[in-house]
C-alpha cells in the first residue's frame, strides 16, 4: 500500500495570536459524496485507510443505523437541508424544483443569527415561479440552496473556480471533462487506474480544503457555521497519484452479489434496468466499451477506495486547524454522506437501487462537552432528516413544523426517547418526466407510479412500488438482501405489517407546514411539532 503525499500545512499565513471568543459556539457540517458506511464499518472497513475519520470516531458519537431517505445527490441534500421526507417536499430527482418557500438549514440559521457559509455545493434545482426562464439558476439543478453564503463555487458541472485555479497553474485541457480522464504518464495506452491530469495538491479535494482552511480565519472572533461538501468519491472515478493505485484491486473483496446479472434480474421486474441502466463504462470517462470482469470491477473499486482516503487526509487538516486555533472544543462537528453506492454490488452501480449499499451512510457527530461518550456507538435507527434538526437544536433555534426529522441530541447524550422510531424509511423516483427512463420502458410505468418506498426495522426490510408490481420482503436472519420471501407464506404476516406500518408512516408524516397552525378570532396560533421527548433506555 502506498502512503498518501504529504500535505500542506494548516494555512501558515493566518495568525497564531487569533483565539476564539467566549462563548462561541461554531458549526461544522461536512458531507461527503457517495460514501459507503460500510468503509467505517463493515465489508469494505479493512481494506481502506481513513485513519482521521476513525480518530473523529473515537472522539465522538457514531451511529450505525444511519440511512438517508431518498436518492440521488439532488433529492437526498434537499431531504438533509430540509428534514423533510421526499414526500413532501417533491424535489425527488436532480432538476425537479424545490419550492422556494421550503424552510431549509441555511434560512433557520440566519434566524440564529450565523452567516450560512458554503463551501462546495447543494444540488438545487430552484422554484421557476419565482425566478426568470433566463436566470441562471434555471439552467442547472447545481444551484445553491436558499439563504447559503456561497463562499466557493464547486459544483461537479462547472466548478469554474477549480477550473481557474488549474489554468492558472499551467494546465492544460480542451474541455472540463477531460480533467475526469485517467491520463497514461507515460505515454502508452490509458488505463482505467492511470492518474488524474492533475497533481495530489491541485485536486478539487484539496481545491476546496485550502480555500476553507484560508477563509476560517477571518471569523475567528464570532460563532459560524460553514457546511463543507465535497464530491469525492462520487464517480467519474479518477483520482491523482498515488491515490489512484493507492489499493491492490486483488486484496479486495468482491462485490456483495449473486453468481450472474441475469439471476438478479430474475428476482424482481426492478432489478433488470437497474443492472442495465448504470455500468463500469458510467463510472470512469473516456472507457465506453468497458467490460464487467473481476479485474475492472476491482479497479474501479480500488480507485474508490483511493478517493475515499484522499478526503481523509483533507479533513484531517480541517481537525488540525479547529485544534490549532482553539476552536475543536466550541465547534459542533457532524459528518455524514448524502447516499451511498452500489459499487458492482448485485451488479448494479450507482445508488437508484433498494439495496442498502445504497442508502446507509455514515454518521460521526462530535458535540463540545460531551466527552464522557466519546467513542461510543448509537445502534438506534436515524435517518438524513435529522441533522438539520440536530444542528438547530444545538444552537437554540427552534425546529420548524415543516422538518419532519427529530434531534439526535438525546441520543448524543445516551438517552433514547420512548417513541423514537425503530425503523427507517426512503423513498426513490425512478422515472423521468422529459422522457420515459430505462425503468419506465421496461416496466411500462408512468411518472407518477415509478416511484418505490422503503422500510428496513431491526430484521426486514421492505420495498413497495406505486406502480402494479409485487413488493420485495427481505429477512436478514434468514438470507438477507440476497432472497425475496414476499410470496413465501410463512412470511405472510410480516408482510402485512410492515406494509402497514408504511402507510402509517406516511399519514403520520403527511406535510405539518400549516397543518398545526389554527386561525382563531383572536388571530392566528401555533402549536410545536417537535416537543421534548421523554427519555427511556440508553442506546446499545
Amino acid at each position: 500500500m502506498r502512503q498518501p503525499p504529504p500535505l500542506p500545512s494548516v494555512h501558515p499565513s493566518s495568525p497564531t495570536t487569533n483565539k476564539p471568543s467566549d462563548g462561541q459556539r461554531n458549526v461544522l457540517f461536512i458531507l461527503i459524496d457517495q460514501m459507503r458506511a460500510d468503509c467505517l464499518f463493515g465489508a469494505l472497513a479493512e481494506h481502506v485507510e481513513l485513519p482521521n475519520l476513525r480518530a473523529l470516531m473515537a472522539d465522538a458519537v457514531s451511529f450505525r443505523r444511519n440511512y438517508t431517505v431518498v436518492n440521488p445527490c439532488g433529492p437526498s441534500r434537499a431531504s438533509i437541508l430540509t428534514g423533510q421526507y421526499a414526500m413532501n417536499h417533491r424535489s425527488v430527482r436532480n432538476g425537479t424544483p424545490l419550492r422556494h418557500d421550503t424552510p431549509n438549514l441555511a434560512t433557520e440559521m440566519r434566524k440564529a443569527g450565523y452567516l450560512p457559509m458554503l463551501f462546495g455545493y447543494t444540488d438545487t434545482s430552484h422554484d421557476p415561479r419565482v425566478y426568470n426562464p433566463n436566470d441562471p439558476a434555471m439552467r442547472t439543478y447545481e444551484y445553491p440552496m436558499t439563504g447559503f453564503h456561497e463562499m466557493l463555487e464547486m459544483r461537479m458541472e462547472m466548478s469554474h473556480p477549480w477550473r481557474a485555479h488549474l489554468l492558472n497553474k499551467g494546465y492544460e485541457f480542451d474541455r472540463y471533462w477531460d480533467l475526469y480522464k485517467p491520463m497514461s504518464a507515460t505515454g502508452q495506452a490509458h488505463q482505467i487506474n492511470d492518474p488524474a491530469p492533475y497533481k495530489a495538491e491541485d485536486s478539487d479535494t484539496a481545491f476546496l480544503t485550502d480555500r476553507l482552511l484560508a477563509t476560517l480565519p477571518g471569523y475567528h472572533d464570532h460563532s459560524w457555521f460553514a457546511h463543507l461538501t465535497y464530491i469525492r468519491p462520487h464517480p467519474p472515478l479518477v483520482a491523482p497519484a498515488p491515490y489512484n493505485r493507492m489499493y491492490d484491486p486483488a486484496s479486495l473483496p468482491l462485490p456483495e452479489r449473486l453468481a450472474t446479472a441475469e439471476e438478479e434480474r430474475a428476482m424482481h421486474p426492478f432489478f433488470d434496468p437497474t443492472t442495465r441502466a448504470y455500468s463500469p463504462a458510467s463510472m470512469v470517462e473516456g472507457f465506453s466499451d468497458l467490460e464487467a470482469s473481476n479485474e475492472v470491477v476491482q479497479t474501479l473499486r480500488s480507485i474508490y477506495l483511493g478517493l475515499a482516503t484522499e478526503v481523509d487526509a483533507h479533513i484531517g487538516r480541517v481537525m488540525a486547524h479547529l485544534r490549532e486555533s482553539g476552536q475543536l472544543d466550541n465547534t459542533l462537528i457532524v459528518l455524514s454522506a448524502d447516499h451511498g453506492e452500489m459499487l458492482g454490488d448485485r451488479h448494479s452501480w450507482g445508488k437508484f437501487s433498494v439495496y442498502d449499499a445504497a442508502y446507509h451512510t455514515p454518521l460521526i457527530i462530535r458535540q463540545p462537552d460531551n466527552a464522557a461518550r466519546a467513542g461510543a456507538v448509537v445502534n438506534e435507527f436515524t435517518e438524513s432528516i435529522d441533522l438539520t434538526p440536530t444542528i438547530l437544536d444545538w444552537v437554540g433555534q427552534p425546529i420548524p413544523n415543516a422538518m419532519d426529522g427529530r434531534s439526535l441530541l438525546p441520543l448524543l447524550a445516551g438517552d433514547v426517547p420512548t417513541d423514537w422510531r425503530h425503523y427507517s424509511y426512503s423513498e426513490l423516483d425512478f422515472g423521468e418526466p422529459e422522457r420515459p427512463s430505462p425503468w419506465q420502458q421496461y416496466l411500462g410505468t408512468d411518472v407518477s407510479e415509478s416511484n418505490l418506498a422503503i422500510l428496513r426495522d431491526a430484521r426486514f426490510t421492505l420495498v413497495e412500488f406505486a406502480a402494479d408490481l409485487p413488493p420485495l420482503l427481505f429477512d436478514h436472519d434468514k438470507g438477507g438482501e440476497r432472497v425475496d420471501v414476499a410470496h413465501d407464506p410463512t412470511y405472510q404476516t410480516a408482510l402485512t405489517r410492515l406494509t402497514r406500518q408504511m402507510l402509517r408512516h406516511r399519514m403520520r408524516n403527511m406535510d405539518h407546514t400549516l397543518s398545526l397552525h389554527t386561525i382563531t378570532p383572536e388571530g392566528p396560533r401555533q402549536q410545536s411539532r417537535h416537543l421534548p421527548k421523554q427519555s427511556g433506555a440508553t442506546p446499545k
